[in-house]
């Protein structure tokens, strides 16, 4: 029974992540000295390997599980068509499905065909584990280990997990080449979002200290044009998730404000060109000076800085799971924000309008 549970719960969760780094500020008319605090994220390095073109069936019931493998006439047909379109690091396209409050899905499709799925949200068919639901309760019907093996004839790969790992976004095997990473809110030990992910794509994604014997999957290499659409599609994916996060705790939604996005973009690129991670430039300018460049105004404003997570969801819940970047997202009095992507670096800035 366990077994036919823990694949059930297989094909939903898997966005692995080293952190290399975040970082929160704030400020207010009232307040110029902002508040700092910083994580940081590894990188591993991986190559190539092959899936099989037909894997085994894997019984699960909540019906988000259902699409691994499935090819997009079918995903087109349950779900219509989705609210965005965007490239990935990883050369697969996402097609993200939202309400913008509620729920947030999105699909990872390679070649026509599905082979990651993460969300979030409230109303998602989950079983038989929800959203919400407390990690204990959770581990007790999966089984969570420090270390996860995979094997295709003779390549092997070993997956470990620190003890934070292990308490915020554990690893689960569900069959032989698919996985699930389920994504828990420390602060509440509750779980808020998962990720299904076939073998190859969790390689590619590099989530955990690794050791292997064999090949490895490289990541694509990308043209100027590709990766200024990666970027801008992972901006409006913060953007969107931001506000069902802010939802599921009883936060009023942001508004999207261009302007202080392009600071936020500008700020990123800044800190990926002249290699530092840090709210304030080689200047020694910061987020107020940095507004005043486009002319915003505002009563407070505040910023959230990461770098190297594999995608716009895996800063997210880095954000989520820092008290500093947590008060941001969840900050009351906040009404839009902005947010820059520049070659996995990210910068959120949040703004009450005056």
């Amino acid at each position: 029974m366990r077994f036919i549970r823990i694949v059930i719960l297989a094909v939903l969760v898997i966005s692995g992540i080293y952190y290399i780094g975040l970082e929160s500020e704030w400020m207010s008319d009232r307040m110029n000295q902002p508040q700092q605090q910083t994580m940081k994220q590894k990188n591993n390095t991986l190559k190539t390997k092959s899936t099989p073109d037909v894997r085994p069936e894997i019984p699960y019931e909540g019906q988000l599980f259902q699409w691994i493998g499935k090819e997009t006439d079918a995903l087109e047909d349950e779900f219509g068509k989705p609210v965005r379109k965007d490239l990935s690091p990883y050369g697969y396209e996402s097609w993200v499905y939202t309400n913008g409050k509620k729920n947030y899905i999105q699909f990872a499709l390679d070649n026509q065909t599905v082979t990651s799925v993460y969300a979030t949200g409230d109303q998602l068919s989950l079983d038989p584990i929800h959203i919400g639901q407390s990690y204990a309760s959770v581990k007790e019907e999966l089984s969570f280990s420090e270390e996860v093996n995979y094997s295709e004839d003779s390549p092997t790969y070993s997956f470990h997990l620190r003890d934070d790992e292990l308490a915020s976004r554990p690893l689960v095997k569900v069959t032989d080449d698919i996985f699930m990473q389920l994504y828990f809110d420390r602060y509440t030990d509750k779980l808020v979002g998962v990720r299904a992910l076939t073998a190859d794509v969790l390689l590619l994604r590099r989530p955990y200290e690794l050791n292997y014997r064999g090949e490895l999957p490289e990541k694509p290499r990308h043209t100027s044009d590709e990766q200024q659409q990666i970027d801008q599609g992972m901006e409006r994916q913060i953007f969107l998730m931001t506000n069902v996060i802010r939802n599921q705790h009883k936060k009023q939604p942001l508004k999207w404000d261009e302007a202080v996005g392009k600071v936020a973009y500008r700020h990123s690129k800044d800190m990926a060109d002249n290699n530092y991670f840090s709210h304030y430039n080689k200047d020694g300018d910061g987020l107020k000076e940095r507004l005043a460049t486009k002319d915003v105004f505002y009563k407070s404003a505040g910023e959230n800085i990461a770098a190297q997570y594999p995608d716009a969801q895996a800063a997210m819940h880095g954000w989520l799971n820092s008290e500093g970047h947590r008060e941001a997202l969840l900050k009351d009095e906040y009404t839009h924000l902005g947010a820059g992507v520049y070659k996995l670096y990210y910068t959120q800035n949040f703004v009450t309008k005056q």
